[in-house]
């Protein structure tokens, strides 16, 4: 099953759990500032070519390290946000090598995947588990999701551009005009699809097309609790072919990854 919005494989760490009794959204905004605001569901096909433009630019690179720092929020009984943070990095060797290491202040965990062998590993409990799978980053992604329930960090970047996530579904695309982040000045663009309103920054540079910044709204939540997504990118990374080979480390356990239940 491929994933039915655009977007939803940006965390890795699910931190925006939508709460049971949520408070009431803000009061609408005046009438005024409303009319200046671009019409509802209005798909800009210029805003639709920034994603293309950008999936395409993902594609084409082979090996690269990023790392993303995320923050979301958890809405209590009562109406109340708890905002926590995530941080995630990864090293990427297309077509099939991939180490990704995930952090909060109470976890840890590793993928790492040499295509042939996938680990998963938890380094404060020292178990690891292991999967003879061969199959593309983008082909491993979806598996490890829907087979196991495992989420890889920033996996939409290994599914933009792709026929894995299509742009029809969209409901509105603007331009929401520029910003810094972090320094670099990127173009602004929000989406709507489904029950997510999702903003991304793509960096203005030339020839680089790379998204900075990513947050989604959940709107099935009358809170609407939100998620944001940092993302730093070096496209020329040192080779490292050690990163991509997993030696379990003296007194590891390895345990059995059980799949998920399916109906």
């Amino acid at each position: 099953m491929l994933r039915k919005t655009l977007v939803l494989g940006l965390l890795a760490i699910s931190l925006a759990a939508p709460g049971t009794h949520a408070q009431t959204p803000p009061a609408a905004k005046p009438a005024a500032a409303a009319s200046a605001a671009p019409a509802a569901n209005a798909v800009d096909p210029a805003a639709v070519q920034a994603l293309k433009d950008m999936g395409a630019f993902l594609q084409s690179q082979k090996r690269f390290h990023v790392e993303t720092r995320v923050s979301g929020e958890r809405v209590l009984a009562d109406g109340q946000k708890l905002q926590r943070t995530a941080m995630a990095t990864m090293d990427v060797d297309r077509p099939d090598k991939i180490r990704a290491v995930m952090r909060t202040a109470t976890t840890e965990r590793e993928i790492i995947y040499d295509g042939k062998t996938i680990t998963l590993y938890t380094p404060v409990q020292k178990y690891y588990s292991t999967l003879a799978v061969t199959a593309t980053l983008g082909d491993l992604i979806n598996k490890l999701q829907e087979e196991y329930a495992v989420e890889m960090p920033l996996a939409d970047v290994f599914l933009f551009g792709t026929p894995a996530a299509p742009l029809d579904k969209l409901e509105s695309a603007m331009i929401a005009g520029q910003d810094f982040i972090e320094g670099e000045l990127c173009d602004h663009y929000a989406y709507r699809q489904g029950k997510l309103d999702w903003q991304i920054w793509i960096s203005a540079a030339a020839g680089k097309p790379l998204p900075r910044k990513i947050v989604i709204t959940n709107r099935a939540d009358e809170a609407r609790p939100q998620s944001v997504s940092l993302i730093d990118w070096n496209l020329k990374p040192a080779a490292n072919a050690a990163a991509f080979k997993f030696t379990p480390p003296k007194g590891a356990t390895k345990v059995e990854v059980v799949p998920r239940k399916t109906k």
